[in-house]
């Protein structure tokens, strides 16, 4: 499948870092949030997500400060946050420290009260009786845009150019994007990339949309099997056998966004911690490892292990933790090693064998020069194993202890529970 559109060179080897500004810091504002880039920079992100920041709707709000995804205006900032020109400034500084800014984006719905629903009120669905409604029936806060008119498809993307245009954002990240037609989504990266070249992150997974529109999909269905795995459901051959499906079978010049948590994971169904236990750490290397496009969400690295109110105040505890260190190591990894890039031939990433498969997953990553090889213990035992096959021998760094470790034809090793190492080739 050859794409209409190009996967930016720059994104290659970055980390997304998801930024809820509202919870970031006690007042909650661009100004504070300012001081958090020169540790997000050291951290190793290198996209900035930011949750929607335009006004929030009062129409049935939840809460008391009502949902991001409740839009009351695509094309002001919500003043709690700032004024315009310092997010403006805000992008700015981002992009002089090599960082790049990508901007929720709420297309299948819009606030009760949005400016549309006096100025384009055929822009929005209706029931039997002629009535706006929600999409679905607990988003009563909001309600659902009919895409069947293309004047809405206009101003839509008149809309998105805005923030190219005046504050020079790097892209989007559109929510819940499967649940509006692909042919917009199609038509707004032509006309987005008309402005600069853009990258596209669609939170769905139906592969369509990565034909002409977007640049990486989410892949739920691996952070549902973290989450089977570290309770024990699974073994380390359920990754083993979905790596074609989800990995390597993923469509040529896209790629997939892989996490242990995000904004609705931690609100709704727990933090990481909460939901991964003692395994978080081997999953946390396994989303920076694996081919795909590592996502960090905010206060991931503080060690939070609360479920951040999704309606109300609820700052982030920000506090030291030595899993910022891993996060950190790994981001660099990825940064670094053009091995872990995205976009490299899928036959660069190959499976591994061991005596004690059930349990232990390895693989090895080789591209453009660079190699790296990681071995997990999927399970909550101690396993001693040793490798079988080929292709692993050389010498080696063992990138998150900093020793060097040199491989013959038949190295093994001691994993603890849910233990890993991450090897790169010197």
């Amino acid at each position: 499948m050859s794409q209409k559109y190009k996967f930016p060179e720059w994104a290659r080897n970055k980390v997304v870092y998801e930024v809820n500004l509202r919870q970031y810091t006690q007042g909650g504002t661009i100004k504070e949030f300012r001081q958090h880039l020169p540790r997000l920079k050291e951290l190793g992100a290198g996209i900035l997500w930011f949750m929607p920041v335009q006004p929030i709707g009062v129409v049935n709000r939840k809460g008391t400060l009502g949902s991001y995804y409740s839009i009351r205006n695509y094309c002001e900032l919500d003043p709690a946050y700032g004024t315009m020109s310092e997010f403006i400034n805000l992008v700015d500084e981002i992009h002089s420290m090599g960082m790049y800014v990508i901007l929720d984006w709420v297309a299948n719905h819009t606030a009760w009260d949005h400016q549309w629903v006096v100025d384009f009120p055929q822009f929005y669905r209706r029931n039997e009786e002629g009535m706006v409604h929600p999409p679905f029936k607990d988003w009563e806060d909001v309600i659902g845009l009919d895409y069947a008119n293309p004047d809405l498809h206009s101003e839509m993307i008149l809309s998105m150019k805005f923030w190219l245009n005046t504050c020079n954002i790097d892209g989007f990240r559109c929510d819940m994007a499967h649940l509006v037609p692909t042919s917009f989504w199609n038509e707004a990266r032509v006309a987005l990339d008309a402005v600069k070249p853009v990258f596209m992150l669609a939170e769905a997974e139906e592969r369509e949309l990565v034909k002409e529109a977007f640049d990486v999909l989410y892949n739920w269905n691996l952070m549902h099997v973290w989450n089977d795995l570290a309770h024990g459901k699974y073994t380390a051959d359920e990754i083993r056998w979905r790596i074609p499906s989800e990995i390597t079978g993923f469509p040529q010049g896209a790629d997939n966004l892989l996490f242990i948590s995000n904004h609705d994971e931690n609100s709704w169904n727990g933090s990481e911690i909460e939901r991964l236990g003692s395994a978080l750490e081997a999953f946390a290397v396994l989303i920076f490892t694996l081919p795909g496009m590592p996502l960090l969400y905010s206060g991931m690295e503080a060690g939070n292990n609360r479920r951040l109110s999704f309606f109300d105040k609820d700052c982030i505890e920000w506090k030291p933790d030595k899993i910022a260190v891993l996060y950190s190591k790994l981001a660099h990894l990825r940064m670094d090693n053009p091995a872990m890039w995205s976009l490299q031939p899928k036959t660069d990433f190959q499976l591994l064998t061991t005596d004690c498969d059930d349990k232990i997953l390895c693989y090895k990553r080789e591209s453009a020069g660079g190699k790296v090889m990681v071995a997990l213990n999927l399970s909550a035992e101690q396993v001693n194993f040793g490798f079988t096959g080929s292709g692993y021998q050389g010498k080696y760094n063992d990138v998150l202890n900093g020793i060097p470790v040199i491989m013959g034809d038949t190295p093994c090793f001691a994993l603890g529970p849910w233990g890993y190492r991450v090897w790169e080739k010197q």
